[in-house]
């Protein structure tokens, strides 16, 4: 879900994860209704990543805060133990688990808070500004991560570079659904980025300037990797 500040997109999330009840309309989870006497149930199909990872850390250890929700679920120390481990490799923060959350990198207390939803193994993980304030590193880091994801993943982002790498299906909101469908898609609709105020990545305006200059006839890359091999395959 991509669109301007005030489109509704947090707002869309904290109701997916039955933080918020809709004020019209139904949301169903794994097709099940989400409703207050069913919300329950429901939360344990997601997990929902805050913008700000300072609202989501609150242990005094790594361990422990990832620790936290297998425990809440009831499940046996050992069952604990061993999805508090797979959740921190998974995450590359394994060697971390002494360490005070509030004395990591901000970029390092993203994977913390997303090892402690994958620790619960939601079947849908929802990513709110999953790269927002990181540096490139800790971006490209946090990426690499959620590419190896088998779980749903809906993210709200302004961020189209990420969207474009991860997301198979784009919709743009702002107080309504402006455009669904493929990333491909997208990159064609410059009504739909012009009226949601959506900035295209470089890559993407450098391969649409590079089209427009040589003559070039291809399908928009996701991604700069894409976008090299399609120069490449042109000069070959």
């Amino acid at each position: 879900m991509v669109g301007p500040n005030g489109a509704g997109k947090s707002t869309l999330l904290n109701i997916m994860a039955g933080l918020f009840a809709p004020s019209q309309g139904t949301v169903a989870v794994m097709g099940a209704p989400l409703s207050r006497k069913q919300v329950g149930p429901a939360r344990r199909l997601v997990g929902l990543l805050f913008q700000d990872p300072d609202d989501q850390l609150f242990m005094p250890t790594v361990q422990e805060d990832v620790a936290f929700g297998p425990m809440n679920m009831g499940l046996d120390e050992e069952e604990v133990r061993k999805r508090v481990g797979g959740a921190l490799r998974s995450t590359s923060m394994e060697g971390y688990r002494e360490r005070a959350p509030h004395r990591l990198s901000i970029g390092e207390k993203k994977r913390v808070a997303l090892a402690g939803l994958l620790a619960m193994s939601p079947e849908i993980l929802l990513l709110d500004e999953p790269t927002a304030n990181l540096d490139p590193q800790g971006r490209r880091e946090l990426i690499n991560v959620l590419k190896e994801r088998e779980e749903t993943l809906v993210l709200a982002t302004h961020d189209l570079a990420i969207a474009f790498e991860l997301a198979s299906r784009v919709m743009v909101l702002d107080k309504k659904v402006l455009f669904d469908g493929g990333p491909a898609r997208l990159l064609r609709n410059s009504d739909v980025l012009k009226q949601a105020r959506l900035e295209l990545p470089s890559f993407s305006l450098l391969m649409q300037g590079w089209g427009e200059l040589t003559g070039a006839e291809f399908e928009p890359p996701m991604n700069v990797a894409q976008a090299l091999e399609i120069m490449r395959r042109r000069k070959a």
